[in-house]
């Protein structure tokens, strides 16, 4: 968020003296924090007024606290809703700052219950906290009959979130000069000698094809080479190295990203014209990056694979994504199989052999998120009826207790 004044001034004679200007600029410094919130039931009669607090997390040069009240804030709602506050946890005074508070739908289709001022016009703008100790909250956040009743107690337990944006300002004068910078050419320039061959001093064989590079770049870019190059246990022969279980091409991409930090053009590359063979590229690509802790890599292939998801490829995609950990992509192929148009097409196809055979628990979560779907009509309506009987939210206030 940024709002933007600017000043001008302006000689009141016509003597040659220079105009001048600046720029006031406010924006906010953004950051949250995750407050689980387990033993709900075991926190019950602590007490009204009585509360959990998280640990303190910081956000533009202040320290903040979660405050969760299981018998809610005041007497006079005598237990019947839990209050949730956000605390200015250092010293401070008028810190200027919007908030959002999201209550998690642990069921899975995302039904979250959010309170936030970010992207809202308000008439007082931003709250003011004046000193440590000041909260803003919901005294009547969420009405305890019903929450115990719903997906957002799972366990025994809650998830919260919290925002903060701190408020700043700061002015800035205009650059009387500028001068413009060369785009980067590092990874233009560590390519041309990976395809030049000089100084290489190691070399892969890869299923009968070698492979050139230098040691001291692929240790810099990947923690399993720099173990191998260069670790107290490092290989015996770093002269020479046999790759099991990756074809040429998927190495040679390999090696082209770690140089010049990009996918090639696959097709100019590898050969590779089509996005079939584009989609099995990255399916290798996210193993080789895994295997060698080529974190950026993996998360690209990730990217590529979550916007071209289909029928033939899905499952294999989907078990891969279990076996190296991408969260993201697992969801999305979850989320597509389980679509009534694409899960009899995707059964029949013969990835989804290999997954059962490969990744059989994750056909428990695959029926969850079916069921899901076909609830989806009904989640609807309840969310609907939710918002009716819980409607007493809108009672936000300030209030500046000391810690």
């Amino acid at each position: 968020m940024e709002t933007v004044i600017r000043e001008t001034s302006k000689p009141s004679t016509s003597a040659s003296v220079p105009s001048t200007a600046s720029t006031s600029i406010t924006d906010t410094v953004n950051s949250s924090h995750q407050f689980k919130i387990t033993g709900y039931s075991l926190s019950k009669g602590l007490g009204i007024g009585k509360y959990r607090a998280s640990n303190t997390f910081t956000v533009g040069g202040h320290e903040w606290a979660i405050y969760f009240y299981p018998d809610g804030k005041s007497p006079e709602d005598n237990a019947t809703y839990v209050s949730l506050f956000i605390a200015l946890a250092s010293d401070g005074t008028d810190v200027r700052a919007l908030f959002e508070l999201t209550l998690f739908d642990q069921s899975g289709r995302e039904r979250h219950k959010v309170h936030t001022h970010f992207g809202r016009m308000m008439d007082g703008g931003p709250y003011t906290l004046k000193y440590r100790g000041s909260m803003w909250g919901y005294k009547r956040f969420y009405k305890r009959s019903i929450l115990e009743n719903s997906d957002y107690l799972k366990d025994d337990c809650l998830l919260v979130n919290c925002s903060v944006g701190v408020v700043r300002s700061h002015t800035e004068r205009p650059k009387i000069y500028g001068i413009a910078l060369p785009p980067s050419t590092l990874g233009l320039d560590l390519g041309k000698m990976l395809e030049s061959g000089k100084g290489v001093d190691v070399t892969f064989e890869v299923n009968g094809e070698n492979f050139y590079a230098h040691r001291l770049i692929l240790a810099a870019r990947s923690p399993v080479f720099r173990a191998q190059f260069y670790g107290p246990m490092k290989d015996q022969n770093t002269q020479w190295i046999k790759v099991e279980d990756i074809e040429p091409p998927v190495f040679k991409v390999l090696l082209h990203f770690m140089y010049r930090d990009t996918l090639p053009d696959m097709e100019e590359l590898i050969g590779l014209d089509s996005k079939r063979a584009f989609i099995l590229m990255c399916q290798h690509l996210l193993a080789a990056a895994d295997r060698y802790g080529l974190e950026r890599l993996r998360i690209l292939c990730e990217a590529n694979l979550c916007q071209d998801v289909a029928i033939n490829s899905v499952a294999t995609t989907l078990a891969l994504a279990e076996q190296h950990h991408c969260s993201q992509l697992k969801a999305v192929c979850l989320r597509f199989i389980a679509m009534p148009e694409n899960l009899r097409a995707v059964m029949q196809n013969e990835g989804f052999e290999y997954l059962k055979e490969s990744c059989p628990w994750l056909l428990t979560e695959l029926l969850e998120h079916v069921a899901r779907a076909n609830e989806h009509s009904v989640v609807i309506c309840s969310q609907r009826m939710d918002g009716i009987i819980d409607g007493n939210d809108t009672n936000e206030r300030r209030v500046k207790p000391r810690l």
